[in-house]
């Protein structure tokens, strides 16, 4: 017998409901009240998300994030900043102590991204994990250049002919891992850069360049064009063969929608957590 997980699918909804639903998840997950669980989920509107660590005055151009009308918001895990548009976006809620669960933070993140690198391989795609072998890759992990997710594979990234196609996170709280990331279906790369703010315009360039190497979305390297729905039942196949699990289809709770609208509030759409750093 396959191990049962939730599935939710929760479809487009705003900045604040999403990352309060993926705490709110690792929460009942550590009280007991629900089994581990993969989520897919959509921005309405498209929205840049910051990690937890970073510096939003410093490194955002906030002016461009509002002229374009996106939305904006920190994420509970760490990692760079992330353009949430034409995307699936996925989470994975399971105990660190989890049989499947490898101790290594770096190994439990490539047994949950098997599920990501089975999707990837159910459309079509030559996907692998990347790892890093010299010592200045290594480096480069432990002190990123840019602020920007996409720029560099991290240990165990998934990469399409050697470029980047999704980008994910990770925190460990109250004994349960929350793994979250982007599966890129199309991306505006102008869009993406006019969100940092970079030293001068010929920085900005040179990254702009460097980034159309490392990065590629799917309909990239598709033969043919993938639509969302396309993605989500390739990907939720593959995080049933990758982790070997069953998916049960799960429906929030009136009570537990309210718990998640109330911590948007109290804390993703507070500027204090927004621009805490």
């Amino acid at each position: 017998m396959k191990e049962k997980w939730y599935f939710i699918d929760s479809g487009a909804s705003s900045p604040s409901f999403n990352m309060a639903l993926d705490e709110a998840m690792l929460e009942w997950h550590s009280e007991g009240k629900i089994p581990p669980v993969v989520r897919f989920y959509g921005w309405n509107p498209a929205t840049l998300s910051i990690g937890y660590f970073q510096k939003a005055e410093k490194e955002i151009n906030m002016e461009a994030v509002r002229r374009l009308g996106l939305g904006f918001v920190r994420r509970p895990t760490g990692g760079r900043g992330v353009l949430h548009d034409n995307e699936l976006t996925y989470s994975v809620i399971v105990s660190e102590g989890h049989p499947k669960m490898p101790a290594s933070v770096t190994e439990a993140y490539r047994v949950i991204s098997e599920g990501i690198l089975h999707g990837f391989r159910n459309l079509g795609l030559d996907a692998n994990f990347s790892i890093p072998k010299t010592e200045e890759e290594k480096d480069s992990l432990k002190n990123p250049r840019s602020s920007n997710c996409f720029d560099a594979p991290s240990w165990y990234e998934l990469v399409v002919e050697g470029r980047k196609v999704a980008g994910s996170a990770q925190t460990r709280q109250k004994g349960v891992i929350l793994q979250h990331g982007s599966i890129l279906l199309d991306l505006d790369e102008e869009k993406l850069f006019s969100l940092f703010r970079y030293p001068n315009e010929r920085v900005k360039e040179r990254m702009m360049a460097s980034f159309k190497k490392k990065a590629v979305t799917i309909n990239e390297v598709s033969k043919k064009p993938v639509s969302l729905a396309e993605a989500k039942s390739a990907f939720k196949n593959g995080f049933e063969t990758g982790l070997g699990i069953e998916l049960v289809p799960y429906d929030l709770s009136e009570e537990q929608r309210l718990q998640v609208e109330k911590l948007a509030l109290d804390v993703y759409e507070n500027d204090e957590w927004n621009f805490r750093r």
